[in-house]
């Protein structure tokens, strides 16, 4: 084996993850460490030691949301407004409608205000973001962690391990931001972990609870249900349909009893009004043709329409039978447990998210959190070779820190999200063969 040989055989062969996935860990270790330390409170003027830093940080707190906003370098906008909305909780107020911050109302399920109840707590009253900083690392850290065994679990090459730490958006929606889709993400890996792992109930709550935070998580519901038909069968599937709702109906019980009507229309707005400001995605169509019916429907159609695609040429194929017999056997709960991959697995259920991504109306910059660690994988799923791979990443890591969104980086948002799609649909369910994958 010449030299040539032995570096293809180093970055392609999945046996030398095993060691590689440990040292970009420890390298993201210590670039969250300075992260945490350098970037506590602004993005422009780092405190110099941490002390001084948390004393900061405690200090910006107190001002009004309204004010960071406006000053536009403060990164704990949101965090102030999920404290001032848990507070209320906090303080025995259970009607959704009335929950609100400076910024807005609350407009996320149950499980993200006992999260962020429960972070108040432990933050003295919100204040102490600096230590939050700290917990929202170990978090992205432990996200990763689980990204990079998944990602083992499907025989991913290695040379895609340095892309899962070098996201620089993704670093501040986690350790900066403090979004909840920090922690959505978490329960989206750990999902896709579990079922790997044949762990079907756990794995199908873990989702219910990713949803109880944050509903983007809705999107990959399609790839829930066609995994948990092939590898459980139709009725333990349907079982397992039943958990996921009774799960989210006991998260949300204390203010079902006060107002439902109002939690499920605030935790499940579909129908909510987008700012065109603030969109990453479709910029590029005009602020007419953003905000018009026509187009909220087309995309609705659109997303529609290869959810359907996906079903019927891709999804449904393990079942080895007709398109039309594996129909039937589900309609009378005939429908047996398959033999899938994990690769199968993390493909149909980022596919899902990806396909509910492009043809979404608005991202905001919060939602990289589900797309930064999917793509990689997706792009190696579509057959592309890794030098395109990695200019692909490039581009899409460039259009999303791009701010505010321009003309071209939402038309490299659009078009790298449909190339992982479209890729994904010609080339992603050929490869690895089942042979050389783990099944149960």
């Amino acid at each position: 084996m010449n030299n040539y040989e032995r570096v293809l055989d180093f970055a392609t062969n999945p046996k030398h993850s095993k060691w590689i996935w440990p040292l970009a860990l420890l390298a993201d270790i210590l670039l969250c460490t300075l992260i945490v330390w350098g970037v506590p409170c602004t993005k422009n003027s780092p405190p110099p030691n941490r002390a001084r830093a948390h004393q900061t940080c405690k200090q910006k707190t107190r001002k009004n949301a309204t004010d960071n906003l406006s000053a536009g370098t403060d990164t704990e906008i949101d965090w102030t407004t999920y404290m001032q909305q848990v507070s209320l909780f906090q303080a025995g107020e259970h009607d959704y409608t009335l929950i609100k911050g400076s910024t807005g109302p609350l407009v996320y399920p149950a499980l993200h205000v006992y999260i962020y109840s429960a972070l108040y707590h432990i933050c003295e009253n919100g204040r102490d973001i600096a230590f939050a900083q700290v917990l929202f690392a170990v978090l992205y850290l432990a996200t990763l962690v689980v990204v990079m065994w998944s990602y083992r679990s499907a025989k991913a090459p290695p040379y895609l391990f340095p892309l899962l730490v070098l996201s620089k958006r993704l670093h501040s929606v986690f350790l900066l931001r403090l979004f909840n889709d920090g922690v959505a993400a978490f329960f989206l890996w750990a999902a896709i972990l579990m079922l790997q792992k044949r762990r079907w109930a756990l794995g199908v709550m873990l989702w219910s609870m990713g949803v109880g935070v944050k509903m983007t998580l809705l999107l990959v519901a399609p790839a829930v249900a066609v995994t948990a038909v092939l590898g459980v069968g139709v009725i333990k599937a349907a079982g397992l349909g039943i958990t996921a709702v009774s799960l989210q109906v006991l998260l949300a019980a204390p203010f079902l009893q006060e107002n439902p009507q109002g939690y499920i229309s605030r935790a499940f707005e579909f129908t909510r009004q987008f700012l065109f400001k603030w969109t990453v995605n479709w910029r590029f169509v005009g602020e007419d043709i953003f905000l018009s019916r026509y187009f909220a429907l087309a995309l609705l159609a659109a997303h529609a329409s290869l959810l359907g695609i996906f079903s019927i040429f891709r999804w449904a194929s393990p079942s080895n039978t007709s398109l039309t017999q594996f129909i039937k056997d589900i309609v009378r709960g005939k429908q047996q447990p398959t033999r899938i991959t994990n690769s199968f697995i993390a493909t149909t259920m980022l596919t899902s998210l990806a396909i509910g991504l492009l043809c979404a109306r608005s991202l905001h910059y919060q939602f990289f959190a589900y797309l930064a660690w999917a793509t990689p994988f997706l792009l190696w799923k579509s057959g592309l070779h890794p030098v395109i791979i990695y200019l692909l990443w490039a581009a899409q890591e460039w259009a999303w820190n791009v701010y505010p969104s321009t003309t071209v980086s939402s038309i490299t948002v659009v078009t790298c999200l449909a190339i992982q799609v479209l890729g994904v649909f010609w080339n992603g369910y050929r490869m690895p063969t089942p042979s050389k994958e783990h099944v149960e």
